[in-house]
């Protein structure tokens, strides 16, 4: 039996069957935003399930519904948590924003993303660490960092490289636009539209645990160093975000998420 403890969770539910864990992100009232509780569990989880032998699969879904609608902005713009999350930006290492999504993309067993509802900004940037994404049809899937007048900075450089053109890339980033999952398949966001997500996530899971775990874990280990980037991207992505918090333009695109009609200023960066 593994020793993963599957009770102490404030944010998260933990389910182990037959050596798969199913973690499920609960926090329904606020459609499983990504609080910094739910960063410090998941980060902590999944440390947990690198350390455990016994286990061969992970599913990670939502509960009721919805994967995740993205950083909880209630928790980010708190003054309380500003110095947190400063030093998370100026650290020399991965920020625990980082590393959140990174953690499954190292852990040494397959995880599947199940994706309902809304899967947005900072839940599309940790699916794209999975290694398998799969989507109900209805689903929304944005990067919508632009739009709060940020950037992507939880390891995308890192976990979108090879899994998605470096257009689309661009253009969902900068657009900020909302798609179904329908067209995230076309575009590559998702690996496979199903009415029923978790059944199918659960079926795969059994697959994957029906072959030797070493093999499972050389396979996941020779292609993600098909697409290695050097750290000094995670480093890029920390320093942009710092910019744009400080610049005035993020004032305005808060104003603008309220007021259609707000105009923004000249570019302040190069």
């Amino acid at each position: 039996m593994s020793p993963i403890a599957t009770d102490q969770y404030e944010t998260l539910k933990v389910d182990i069957t037959d050596n798969i864990v199913t973690v499920t992100l609960n926090r329904p009232h606020k459609k499983n935003a990504m609080s910094f509780k739910v960063v410090s569990e998941l980060i902590a989880l999944a440390d947990r399930i690198s350390k455990d032998k016994i286990i061969r699969a992970v599913i990670l879904n939502g509960a009721e519904g919805t994967f995740c609608a993205g950083i909880d902005l209630g928790d980010l713009n708190h003054p309380k948590n500003k110095a947190f999350a400063f030093w998370e930006l100026i650290k020399p290492w991965q920020s625990s924003f980082q590393r959140v999504c990174l953690a499954w993309r190292d852990v040494p067993v397959p995880v599947i993303a199940v994706l309902e509802g809304y899967c947005i900004g900072a839940g599309l940037q940790l699916a794209l660490a999975c290694d398998v994404r799969i989507s109900h049809p209805d689903c929304q899937l944005s990067i919508m960092e632009a739009k709060w007048g940020l950037v992507p900075d939880m390891g995308l450089t890192q976990s979108a490289f090879g899994v998605v053109r470096e257009d689309v890339l661009k253009e969902l980033a900068m657009s900020a636009r909302v798609i179904d999952a329908n067209e995230g398949k076309t575009l590559g966001l998702v690996s496979h539209c199903s009415e029923t997500p978790l059944e199918q996530a659960q079926q795969l899971a059994a697959e994957f645990a029906e072959r030797s775990p070493d093999a499972v874990l050389a396979s996941k280990r020779i292609i993600n160093a098909m697409h290695q980037q050097p750290a000094t991207t995670l480093y890029k992505e920390k320093v942009w975000q710092l910019k744009m918090m400080l610049g005035q333009n993020r004032k305005l695109a808060l104003r603008k998420a309220k007021q259609a009609s707000t105009a923004f200023g000249k570019r302040q960066f190069r």
